[in-house]
């Protein structure tokens, strides 16, 4: 058999990808995992007590935009690998740019705090568990992004686990923050880039397994 007798061959029956397959999947897949992680969350920890009263404090607004911006940056970053041949060009950026703000904000009120206060900052009275808790929540997420990147045409198994992992961990921290009572930017700054850190590494190792076409 001739190469373009089997091209065409291959290619019976074919039709084209619908617009915004890839938005749609993970539209399906995050619509899924968002609300199981907020009721594994609640009924695993619960919703804070005083959640209307923290809405006044800055570090609640910290939680949430640090989450936030690097869920938006991972699904940005997702959404191109799970395409073949797209690259993540400056989506790097966004992608260390909510860790280091995060980072300068923890380093001046560090600096700015009694060297007395410093270890209660960065402890607080959750850091035993507060990084096993974003990774339980985390859990349903990473499931979902997963699903949805299987269903797609990734060619770099391994960054695109490590990207859904990241996802799932920064939606995972966004849930965790209704719940987490902690004050201290040093702490978040830590114990929550760890809590995304352990999915992000469960997708780099479960990539090159799970995503391999």
């Amino acid at each position: 058999m001739k190469t373009d007798d089997l091209i065409s061959l291959l290619a019976t029956g074919a039709a084209p990808v619908a617009a915004n397959a890839v938005g749609r999947r993970f539209a399906v897949a995050l619509s899924c995992g968002v609300p199981v992680a907020v009721l594994l969350m609640a009924a695993t920890f619960g919703i804070r007590a005083d959640l209307f009263q923290a809405t006044g404090q800055w570090i609640f607004w910290l939680k949430l935009a640090f989450a936030g911006g690097l869920a938006l940056a991972g699904l940005i970053a997702t959404e191109r690998l799970a395409r073949p041949g797209v690259r993540l060009g400056t989506v790097w950026v966004a992608l260390v740019a909510p860790v280091l703000v995060l980072w300068l904000v923890a380093a001046t009120v560090l600096l700015a705090a009694a060297p007395a206060q410093r270890a209660d900052l960065i402890l607080g009275d959750t850091w035993k568990t507060c990084a096993f808790n974003i990774a339980l929540i985390s859990l349903p997420l990473f499931a979902a992004t997963f699903w949805a990147m299987k269903g797609l045409a990734p060619t770099r198994p391994v960054l695109a686990g490590a990207s859904a992992g990241l996802l799932a961990g920064a939606l995972g921290t966004l849930v965790y923050a209704l719940h987490c009572p902690e004050s201290g930017a040093p702490f978040v700054a830590i114990w929550y880039v760890l809590g995304i850190a352990m999915p992000t590494l469960a997708g780099v190792l479960l990539g090159p397994r799970v995503l391999r076409w």
